[in-house]
């Protein structure tokens, strides 16, 4: 157990990427995190705050390093974010030499290791250390976080979905098949790399479908909501967010009504700090920089369809915002610190 007086130590191995940035913007607010170590070993011996400007105020003399694992060894917390084969080859040095890892990966998420040579093209090796990892949605898995010493940090569109559609298939409400997912996300869902296919000239004035049939995120999808699902993700020309739509039949011997899907979801997320249900329709500029989530429901009478949107700030809820959400709450933190309910809109 963490207080005021006794700082969190914290180290981000891989901290010059997009979501290591907005790590160190979030634990700058943080009462209780004080960061120790940070790493970027494409921008070793850089500056933070003459890569990311807007850092500067709060960390003026930090500078990138490259990664030491005795440095990491006996910090409280350290977040890993890095490619996933990274990550997975760098947990085991560091579970049970750190207070608690949590991996912004992919490498820990899975539950079932014969899914990761097709959805990420290589085979588990660290199959008793997945098991161990608790998967880091305090949503869901509040319990099982507290005190996990491995949290696997879950995808964002992932988070995204999972809100809107799991208090459903919980109510019964909906069909568990054939369910379709339909969502956009800005450009920092990427991550931080030059890359034409990123780049302003191809990605401005242009909206774009990929991952077509089976993005990697199907089956964490899956796992979470417990239904088939078919996701299409789509790249849109903003910085930050998530906006998904849900289509899924209604179960049979059901008679649901929007007023009742409103219900179920205000009923399963009653007493959640992040979790806002909507009568209106979410919307990205409303979670900007936030860790809140948007939901809403509506059942079409005339297709008889149930439809569900959510939206959220894929750095932050979807990434970053939730990786210390989860951490706050395997530490036995306030699991609000460090986290804004309020997004930067206008």
């Amino acid at each position: 157990m963490y207080g005021h007086a006794d700082m969190v130590a914290v180290g981000i191995i891989g901290a010059s990427g997009f979501t290591g940035a907005e790590l160190l913007r979030l634990a700058a607010a943080h009462p209780d995190f004080d960061v120790r170590y940070a790493t970027g070993d494409s921008q070793a011996g850089t500056r933070a705050a003459d890569l990311y400007p807007g850092l500067a105020a709060a960390y003026p003399d930090l500078v990138f390093e490259t990664f030491d694992v005795d440095r990491a060894r006996g910090l409280d917390l350290v977040f890993l974010g890095l490619p996933h084969e990274a990550s997975m080859s760098m947990a085991p040095e560091l579970v049970g030499h750190v207070g608690c890892v949590v991996d912004l990966s992919a490498a820990y998420r899975l539950k079932d290791p014969t899914q990761y040579p097709t959805y990420y093209g290589f085979e588990h090796d660290q199959l008793g250390l997945l098991a161990d990892a608790v998967y880091g949605l305090p949503e869901l898995h509040r319990e099982a976080l507290k005190g996990a010493q491995l949290v696997a940090t879950p995808g964002c569109y992932v988070t995204t979905a999972t809100l809107a559609l799991r208090p459903l298939v919980e109510a019964g409400a909906i069909e568990t098949s054939g369910v379709i997912v339909d969502a956009a996300s800005g450009v920092t869902g990427a991550g931080r790399k030059a890359d034409y296919a990123y780049s302003f000239t191809t990605v401005d004035e242009n909206m774009t479908a990929y991952g077509l049939l089976s993005h990697r995120h199907t089956p964490e999808m899956e796992q979470e909501i417990g239904a088939q699902l078919l996701f299409t993700p789509h790249l849109v020309p903003m910085n930050r967010g998530i906006l998904a739509t849900y289509y899924a039949k209604r179960a049979a011997g059901t008679a649901p009504t929007t007023e009742s899907l409103l219900a179920m979801l205000r009923d399963r997320w009653a007493g959640e700090p992040f979790m806002v249900v909507t009568d209106g329709s979410p919307a990205t500029k409303a979670t900007l920089g936030s860790n809140m989530v948007q939901v809403t429901a509506r059942h079409d009478a005339r297709t008889d369809t149930i439809v569900a949107i959510a939206a959220l700030d894929n750095l932050a809820k979807g990434a970053s915002g939730g990786a210390v959400q989860a951490a706050n709450v395997a530490l036995g933190l306030d699991e609000t610190a460090g986290l804004a309910s309020v997004g930067v809109a206008p």
